[in-house]
């Protein structure tokens, strides 16, 4: 996997997952989710585009937060929803 030099970087910060026991929206409606995704602006956890509800991506594009990391244990990558690349 090759990352990118990506001009949203700059919206990255030093966050703190606001539900670290799963996805958000998935605990507060009951669903259920396959793997997380760590928002980097500010803190969401959300459900991957593997998952039923894809809550990660919705709160990219709605919110216009770009970047997420994985929150899976063992995982260490970075994900820029804008330009559909590794960064």
């Amino acid at each position: 996997m090759t990352a990118i030099v990506d001009p949203h970087l700059m919206w990255v910060r030093n966050v703190l997952p606001r539900t670290p026991q799963g996805c958000e929206e998935c605990l507060a409606g009951g669903t259920s989710w396959l793997h997380l995704r760590l928002c980097l602006t500010c803190g969401h956890v959300g459900c991957c585009d593997s998952s039923p509800m894809r809550h990660a991506s919705r709160h990219a594009h709605t919110v216009g937060h770009p970047i997420v990391e994985s929150f899976e244990p063992g995982e260490n990558w970075r994900w820029c929803y804008v330009d559909q690349a590794f960064v």
